[in-house]
This record gives C-alpha cells, structure tokens and sequence, in this order.
C-alpha cells in the first residue's frame, strides 16, 4: 500500500473520470483483477518503473542511468493520479519475452563510462537503490538468504559493494524465471485487447479456448564481466549461451571509467499449479504476517478492556447526579441549587462562544471531509475495490473522495457556525475557509518538498503542469462543493442551546495544575488503538512493503472513534466538574492530541527503524509527509470527540432545569 510520494506528468484527470462512468461496457470488474492470457510464443513485454531506494526515499528514472534503450525509443505509459503522486514512472523497456520460449538473449553494450555516470552508478549503488520491473501488472520479485532464512524482496538492487571492499559491482545479467498457468475455458475466450491486458468475452470453439495465465514473475541478479568487443558484435536480442552467475569477484563486471558494459538476460517459464486469482498471494505474504496479526488481536482486547472501564464509570457517575437531582421536590431543588457544585454552576457559561470560533467551526469542517474520506477508503478497500494490482488506486480513490465530499464539510462547518452565532452571517468566510485550510496547509508543504525534489532531479518532483491539474480539481471540485455544503447549512435550522448564556462569565477556580496537561495526557489511549496499525501503514510507505488488511484496519478505525468519543466526553465533564466552562477547544483537543504522539511516533520509526535513511534532503521529505498525515490525523480525531461532547453537553443541561 502506498506512500505520499510525488511525480511526473498528469493526463487531464476529469475527462478520465467521466469516461470511466460514461463508456459502455459488456461486464463488471474490479480495477487491476482482470485477467489476460498470452498463445504460445505470443511477445510478453516488460516495462520498468522508477528506481527506489529506502536510503534515499528519493525516487528517479529507470533511463536516469546507463541501461540498454528499446528500440522504438523510451514510451511511457498512462499513469493515474496515485501513481503520478507516490513517484512512479513507468516506461517500456528493451526486455522482451515470448511465452513458453526458454531463450538467453544479448541486449547491448553501452559507451565507454564517463566519470559522471561511474560517480551515478556508484552512488546508486552504495544507496542501495532497487531496479522495479513489471510483467503482466506483476512486480518482479527476488530472494535472499540470511541466517538461514529465505526473505523475498520486489526488485533487485542497480549494484552491489562487497563487504571489505571499496570497489562496486553492477548487476548487467538477468536470470528470470516467469510461472505460468495453462487456462482452459468454459466456451468463453478471453481476448487482450491492450497492453493492460482488458479483455473481450465472445463464444468460441473449444479449440481456441487455451491459453496461459502469468501468476509469478522472479529473478536472479548476476553481475557476469564479458568481453566489451566480442559481445558488441552481436545485434539486440541475438542468442548466447546461457551461464552461471559467478561467485569470485575477478569474474564479475566492475563499475569505473572507460569500462564498457555489456547485459544480457536469461528467461525461463515454469508451469505452475497456482491459479490467477491467488498470483498475489506471494507478495502479501512477506514477512511478519503472523507477528501482525498476533499484534492487531492483542491490542483490540486491551482497547475493548479500556473503553469498557472508561464507559461504565462515566456512565454511573453521570447518571447518578441527574438521577439524584430529578428525585427531589421542587422545594428541595431550590435548597439544592443554592448549595451547587460542579457542572450544576456552570449553566449560564457552558454554551458561551470560544474563543476563535471561526477557526473551531474551520477545523471541524475540514476533520469531517477527512474523516468521511477515511471511512469510505477504508470499506472500499476491505471490499476489495483497491487491490495491490492497481498501482496508485488507493492514493487516486483517495483524492477523489476527500475532492466530492467537501459538501458534508461545508455543511457541518457552516451550521456549527450558525449555532455559535445564533445567525448565518459571515457564513461565506467561514465555508472559504474550510476550502483553504487543509489543502492550503498541504499544498504549502509540498511545494517546500518539491523544491527539494526538484533541486536533487528526482521524479518525485511534481511538474509545474500537474501543479495546476491539481489546484483546477481543487478549485472545480472541491471548492464548489464546500460552498454548496454552506449554503445547505445556512438553510438548516440552527442548533438551540436548552439554557441562556449569562453577560457576564464566571470565574473560574484556581487549580493546581494546568489542564492543557490532562488534554495532551488524554490522547494516549487514542494512540493506543493506532500505534501498530501505524507500524505497518508506515513500513508500507517507506520500506516499500504491501499492505493489505484493510479488514482489520476497518476495526482499528472503528474503535479509534468510539475511543475518542469517550475520551473526550469524559475530559469534557471532568473540566465541567471542576466549573471550567471553557469545554470547546479542550473537547477538540482531548482526542486531537493523539496527533502529536503520531508525529513523535513518526520521529522515532525515523531514528530506529529508519535508520539507513541518508542525507537532510530524504529526512525532510519524511518529516513534511510525516507533519501532513499528524495534522490530518488531529482534525479527523478531535472533530469527532468534539461533536460527540457536543451532544453530550447538549444533552446533559437538557436533562435538568436549573432556574
């Protein structure tokens, strides 16, 4: 599953979009789970993606170094907004198989090296950057063995520096091993019509019926030294024999100046009994499955446990005092009131505007747009609509939702605000706001970023082009729909608060300690539901490992609401307790300041398991994603313990009359 990373060009995205709902079709499919199978002897192509590095996080171009070309020049393919987003670009490459053909073929031999491209090779080499190619919508993936355990990998390194040694080695022969699956329809055939490989269903004979299945795609990397004049004789995709790769280092292709370098690649195709719909099966399997698992079930029973604590004493505590109270006589009530203590005293300041109300009404708006967009990803990908197959998918899902549910912010933000105000005006400001804050904040962070994308040529850096797609789907879409949201919000009747707000505020009672420290104290057990999905979500981004149980962080998400729910209703009636009427920013807070132990958490996945990543530039990139996902995390979080308080405080001075 899939980082914040930047990219190239975008292909106008709306046109897309509405093609998509608008073309006709004869079926259904899941995006990335159709199926294509190949004749014998039909040309497979390769593609290849952007060289990616957990060193650097910097990711660049394939053609950045001195490979072999295709021979109809370098094409890219059509990227979608995720993949445009987190990097990627991918390119046809000069790799060709022909299925079920077993061949060792010469690709080419480059130019004597410059200096400038051995200090590249070298310096992707020692960064530890990984070549990413791509068969049939599979990402090639390798194995290793340390101690003693076999560990699989996607990619295969650009070079390798042996330990001891200050010398560098290129990988230039591929040894690639693709597992096939013979199909046998049932009087359907399925005919690519594309090299995404989307398919036709007509009536056929039986005799045409056959066909093979990709569901794996592996390779060994070799590094083989050959004579430069011998081999550059032969012309592209000539045959050769096949070898071994070397162990001794004498026999292996050095990278320095003026060597010419020479790659070759093997393929070889197995028949195998793993059926198309389970090819992903090996690539979701990598390591720690068990540890995960084990480690989401443990923390739910301990959140289960703590919820239920905190549930069963605020609602025993609560009820008790109105219960007492609606027991007594109305003389009795009198005598009561004038003895009152705790939340009783602060009837005529509960409901009395905070401070930076438009900034409050602001941020729960934008919490509510990003929310509801979580949620919905969240289902949608349980379901099973973002598979690993659809590069980019999760990331463009994403956008899209967080663009057309704008509408629900402007509608809450606005409303809270007519409820504060007791009016609609100034609503206008208030819903131009909401459209700025979050994706202003954003954007602001990420053109910082990209400046330092830019400055080190990554293509992670986002053109100037793809810049203004993005700001029109922002201002066309998203902003429209806030307004909109507004004005639905204008139209709805204002909240009523169920008792009057004095001129003049209470004071409020010296306390011992601050009660800022019992807020920010308060967002550990919202961390808690979160801390090892976190782990995971983050290994995802930035070591490059997939994610996939979308089932269980549908639960965590789930629990993480009802958690801060509860934590901030019960922040909220302790601060009520003591006649601290000041509950609006601290309700916001109680569970918003989970966001801070996010970010610290984030600092520490940096220092500890982060530890290889190299160089300001590629910290900086962490950080500023890493300050975008924190300041998302405290608006979604806080605006829910906020609306819950809300109705708890609500509720609770609409229980009991106090003259």
């Amino acid at each position: 599953m899939a980082p914040l990373r930047i990219s190239k060009r975008l292909f106008p995205l709306v046109p897309f979009f509405f093609l998509l709902i608008t073309c006709p079709s004869n079926g259904f499919y899941l995006p990335g789970s159709y199926m294509h199978t190949y004749s014998q002897g039909e040309t497979i192509p390769v593609k290849v993606n952007s060289l990616t590095s957990i060193e650097t996080e910097l990711p660049f171009s394939y053609y950045s170094l001195p490979y072999c070309h295709p021979q109809g020049g370098i094409k890219k393919s059509a990227e979608n907004l995720g993949e445009l987003l987190m990097g990627d670009q991918i390119d046809n490459s000069p790799y060709k198989f022909r299925m079920n053909v077993n061949e060792s073929l010469y690709l080419c031999t480059t130019k004597p090296l410059n200096e400038h491209e051995v200090k590249l090779l070298k310096q992707r080499t020692r960064d530890l950057y990984q070549v990413n190619m791509i068969l049939d919508n599979l990402p090639v993936m390798r194995f290793t063995q340390q101690n003693g355990v076999t560990i699989q990998w996607t990619g295969f390194p650009v070079g390798y520096t042996p330990t001891g040694s200050n010398d560098d080695y290129i990988i230039n022969h591929l040894k690639f091993k693709v597992l096939v699956h013979e199909y046998e329809g049932s009087g359907v055939k399925i005919i690519g019509t594309g090299e995404e490989g989307m398919g036709v269903i007509t009536e056929t004979d039986k005799k045409k019926m056959s066909g093979y299945e990709i569901v794996g795609f592996e390779v060994i990397p070799c590094s083989i030294k050959r004579d430069a004049e011998t081999m550059s004789k032969h012309n592209m995709y000539d045959k050769i024999d096949p070898v071994n790769c070397p162990l001794e280092l004498d026999k292996c292709q050095m990278i320095k100046e003026q060597e010419r370098i020479t790659f070759t690649y093997e393929v070889e195709f197995v028949k195998s009994d793993i059926r198309w719909p389970s090819r992903w099966d090996a690539y979701l399997k990598m390591d720690g499955a068990k540890v995960h698992w084990f480690s989401i079930m443990n923390s739910l029973m301990v959140i289960f446990f703590l919820a239920g604590i905190v549930f069963v004493i605020f609602l025993r505590t609560v009820r008790r005092d109105l219960t007492r109270y609606e027991e007594l006589d109305k003389e009795a009530q009198a005598q009561m009131n004038e003895e009152l203590s705790g939340w009783k005293l602060v009837v005529g300041d509960v409901f009395r505007e905070p401070t930076c109300s438009k900034l409050l009404c602001v941020m729960v708006g934008d919490g509510v747009q990003i929310t509801c967009m979580a949620a919905v990803t969240i289902v949608f990908a349980a379901l099973g609509f973002m598979s690993p197959a659809s590069r980019g998918m999760l990331l463009t899902g994403m956008i899209l939702l967080y663009l057309f549910l704008g509408i629900f912010a402007g509608y809450t933000g606005v409303r809270l605000w007519s409820t504060i105000k007791g009016g609609s005006e100034g609503w206008r400001s208030v819903a131009w706001s909401i459209a700025c804050f979050f994706p202003g904040v954003v954007f602001v962070i990420l053109t910082f970023l990209n400046f330092l994308l830019w400055w080190n040529n990554s293509t992670g850096a986002l053109p100037i082009s793809l810049y203004f797609t993005l700001l029109s789907l922002w201002f066309c879409i998203s902003v429209p729909l806030i307004l909109l949201g507004g004005f639905l919000g204008t139209r709805a009747e204002p909240i009523q608060f169920p008792v009057r707000t004095n001129q003049i505020p209470r004071e409020i009672p010296a306390r011992k300690y601050p009660s800022w420290l019992l807020v920010l104290g308060a967002g550990t057990l919202p961390f808690g539901t979160l801390f090892i999905e976190l782990f995971f979500i983050l290994s995802s981004i930035w070591l490059g490992r997939f994610y996939y149980v979308f089932g269980f962080l549908l639960v965590v998400l789930l629990l993480l609401v009802v958690v801060c729910a509860e934590v901030s209703v019960v922040l909220t009636y302790m601060h009520l307790c003591v006649e601290d009427w000041r509950w609006w920013w601290k309700a916001f807070f109680a569970s918003g300041s989970v966001a801070l132990y996010v970010f610290l958490y984030s600092i520490n996945y940096l220092v500890f398991d982060l530890k290889s990543l190299s160089g300001p530039v590629s910290a900086m990139v962490y950080l500023g994603y890493s300050l975008i996902m924190a300041l998302a995390v405290m608006l979604s979080t806080g605006t829910i313990g906020f609306l819950m308080s809300f109705y708890f405080v609500h509720y609770l001075f609409s229980s009991v009359k106090i003259d």
